[in-house]
């Protein structure tokens, strides 16, 4: 009985680390952005605080790669209580594939300031910012589940289709140091919702008043 309750305080403090990466990621956004002296949410990336050069650079990349080791703790909880579910322990990989390309775009690959010939870092942190890995995390939530959260996944990946299609155009600009209104707002809209999607995640699985199948499926 002791080993059972140890591993089901185990699973829910694991489950809470995808709750406080989650929210680590917006606030470190929120923090640098104000930090960083003429910065602005409205027309510049969230990628841009953690540049070459930029004055918040290190403090974001040290926050964002707490976030992303949060994140991998977060899908080893899921991986514990998965209880053999393939799709579930596949949701739990794709996760841990986006902390671990995270890490790589952030310690590795930062993009430099707008006005700075690009260079590799730049084409491998474009490549990298892709991040396929959220699109199927969410396209896996949407099948196992069979509730309200479903649905709420498949409304995530909407908002995250339309932020690119009108994002992506724009982002473009940067590399030519040309204006680019509504880019911050826009990126910020699909960060900021699929961190939330993962949050409100943990909150579901956390809750487990009843037999897990019946609570979920």
């Amino acid at each position: 009985m002791n080993t059972v309750i140890a591993h089901q305080k185990t699973v829910n403090l694991l489950l809470i680390c995808g709750i406080l990466g989650a929210l680590l990621y917006p606030l470190t956004d929120i923090i640098a952005g104000n930090l960083y002296k003429g910065y602005s949410f409205n027309e510049q990336t969230v990628s841009e605080l953690f540049a070459i050069g930029a004055p918040t650079s290190q403090l974001v990349v040290a926050l964002f790669t707490i976030s992303s080791l949060l994140f991998i703790a977060f899908a080893s909880g899921i991986w514990l209580l998965s209880g053999g579910k393939r799709i579930l322990r596949a949701l739990a990989i794709m996760i841990v594939g986006n902390a671990v390309n995270s890490l790589v775009l952030w310690n590795f690959f930062p993009m430099h300031m707008r006005g700075i010939q690009p260079t590799f870092t730049d084409t491998m942190h474009g490549i990298l910012a892709i991040n396929p890995f959220v699109l199927v995390s969410l396209i896996l939530g949407a099948v196992y589940f069979k509730n309200w959260f479903r649905y709420y996944s498949i409304a995530t990946i909407l908002l995250l289709m339309i932020m690119v299609v009108f994002a992506v155009p724009k982002a473009l600009l940067v590399y030519d140091n040309q204006p680019t209104p509504g880019l911050g707002i826009m990126e910020r809209a699909s960060q900021y919702g699929h961190q939330l999607w993962h949050a409100i995640l943990a909150i579901v699985l956390l809750d487990r008043r009843v037999d897990f199948d019946t609570t979920i499926e």
